[in-house]
């Protein structure tokens, strides 16, 4: 009964009740897994008032069953997606230390105080051997800020997608939290925080405390896919570029978030009709996120069929931060990040624009995306000239929770004239044309299309490393995934309900990638000779591929041998 993966609850029959010795502990009803799932949906529909409470009822089922969990979860996505991750996980994380319960064991929690015996630390781990962890140092949680060891809610709700939408098995996933203190006084003054009371260290001791993580993780598991996860702008970049091709690993802020929107934008493209060369794209934030996401486009400028040089592509791209756009004759232009570094603009001849309507009127661009984690920064007067401007003005305001969000939906349809391309990073409610009267739906560039097929088609092909080319393919996949009806109604991701299998699909693509990488080691994999033969041998093989991947998938279910 205290097994999460091997516990039926109310389904045990009656005969297998009595061989466990379970008879009198469970009451005497036998249900099937369906009727327990309508129990929880019920039991959610009564706590709808407090998405915490609602949060909290899904954690204890995920600790106690994960079949009964996870069937819940992928026969109700669209639903219980908002619980266990964004927007309500964000709230979960600001009080984690307050909701933890006594004696539970989450995932792991590595502090620098363990530095010396992170393999001792590390082999404490009871569950088994895991195929992927998520990794966190809880610096940056969403647009939240800096919670500490509050933030392994992210790793926790982030695996729960890679199982629901990716096909991870649960008992083989594992949330890790880097305690490195916080610079949060809020936490580090409050009696019931459960980190380290301490500031955060210095860039030279963090990297050498990461750097002995990741050697302890492969020593102990070789296999793992690692990935980072809401850690400051800064380290999110320099752990990336430390050990993209040292350690299997990915960052889901940058190469993810980046991922996920080109797909959409590559919609976007499409239904402005605006020809490539001639799109303008002004960024409303320069973090992390916001450079991993003009890469991403950048690359794609380059790639796709009438492409540019990398040189040409960058010219298209402004990037706006706190103190206007990014430009390399700005006064702090010394102090900026490495990252920033990447897209300053060497052509403004010293003329410095500070406002976002401002920086508007200079760039007069095609689209305008937010991942400034400003909440409303898109008013009227930008959505309108946005507008103006453009026929198909696209608008991808992309900063979670929602009260971060740079506007919604019902303002972009409104001001646009109903004419916008819009995909948000959190969910809204479909719109009324204010012509038509046809419903819009709104895209929304959820990660959850990216990550988790990336990272199962990696770890399926037992990738040494995950490479951009697997990245970029797998966002490429995504943007073919749209069906008649989603095309004809404009959208520009499938619907979230299809994602199980359009996760296939992806997966399958990165695995594909890998191969064409040489980066792949699965047997199975490298012996299909993907990349040899006729096209009709090579469509077979890839039929055959598709089904391996399918086959491996996590299926929550009672009906295997106990």
């Amino acid at each position: 009964m205290q097994e999460t993966t091997r516990s039926f609850g109310t389904a045990f029959t009656q005969a297998e009740r009595s061989r466990k010795r379970l008879t009198g502990l469970i009451p005497p009803a036998v249900e099937s897994l369906d009727l327990q799932v309508q129990r929880c949906l019920h039991r959610i529909d009564s706590l709808k008032q407090s998405p915490l409470e609602q949060y909290a009822y899904l954690d204890r089922i995920r600790t106690e069953s994960s079949n009964l969990f996870y069937k819940l979860v992928m026969g109700n996505l669209k639903q219980i997606v908002s619980i266990i991750y964004t927007p309500t996980v964000g709230l979960a994380c600001q009080e984690f230390s307050r909701i933890y319960t006594p004696a539970s064991a989450p995932g792991l929690f590595l502090s620098l105080a363990d530095q010396e015996n992170l393999d001792l630390v590390i082999s404490n781990w009871p569950g088994s051997d895991p195929d992927i962890c998520v990794m966190t140092d809880g610096s940056r949680i969403l647009g939240l800020g800096d919670l500490g060891v509050n933030g392994m809610g992210i790793p926790i709700g982030k695996l729960s997608l890679y199982v629901a939408a990716g096909g991870f098995n649960p008992s083989k996933t594992l949330p890790i939290t880097l305690d490195l203190g916080t610079n949060n006084p809020k936490h580090l003054n409050d009696p019931f925080y459960l980190g380290t009371r301490s500031h955060r260290p210095r860039d030279s001791q963090f990297y050498e405390f990461v750097d002995a993580v990741m050697a302890a993780l492969k020593r102990r598991w070789p296999k793992l896919l690692v990935q980072f996860e809401d850690f400051s702008s800064e380290h999110a970049f320099g752990t990336l570029e430390r050990y993209r091709n040292k350690y299997f690993m990915f960052n889901d802020d940058i190469q993810g978030t980046g991922a996920v929107i080109l797909s959409g934008f590559i919609n976007a493209l499409k239904l402005s009709g605006t020809p490539l060369k001639q799109h303008r794209i002004l960024f409303f934030g320069a973090g992390s996120a916001g450079v991993g996401v003009a890469s991403q486009l950048m690359d794609h400028f380059t790639h796709a069929e009438g492409g540019l040089t990398k040189a040409q592509a960058k010219k298209l791209f402004w990037l706006i931060d706190s103190k206007g756009i990014v430009t390399s004759d700005r006064s702090d232009a010394n102090r900026y990040p490495s990252h920033k570094k990447l897209f300053l603009r060497e052509d403004m001849g010293g003329k410095q624009v500070g406002t976002l309507l401002e920086a508007i009127e200079h760039v007069k661009p095609t689209a305008l995306i937010g991942l400034s984690s400003v909440g409303g920064a898109f008013d009227a007067a930008v959505l309108t000239r946005m507008g103006e401007l453009n026929q198909a003005p696209i608008v991808f305001p992309l900063s979670n929770p929602l009260t971060n969000a740079e506007c919604t939906f019902e303002d972009a349809v409104k001001h646009t004239q109903g004419r916008v391309l819009f995909a948000s990073g959190t969910a809204f409610p479909g719109q009324e044309h204010p012509v038509t009267k046809q419903i819009l739906e709104p895209g929304q560039g959820n990660n959850m299309y990216i990550f988790p097929a990336l990272g199962f088609g990696a770890s399926l092909a037992k990738a040494t490393k995950v490479t951009d080319h697997m990245v970029y393919q797998c966002s490429v996949s995504l943007s073919k995934q749209l069906n008649e009806e989603e095309t004809a109604l404009g959208f520009l991701y499938p619907r979230i309900e299809r994602i199980r299998e359009i996760s296939g699909l992806l997966a399958r693509d990165v695995i594909l990638a890998a191969v064409e990488e040489g980066v792949a080691t699965e047997p199975f994999v490298t012996n299909l000779n993907l990349l040899e033969g006729s096209n009709e041998s090579r469509q077979k093989k890839g039929a055959a591929l598709l089904q391996w991947v399918e086959s491996n998938m996590y299926t929550p279910s009672y009906q295997f041998k106990l």
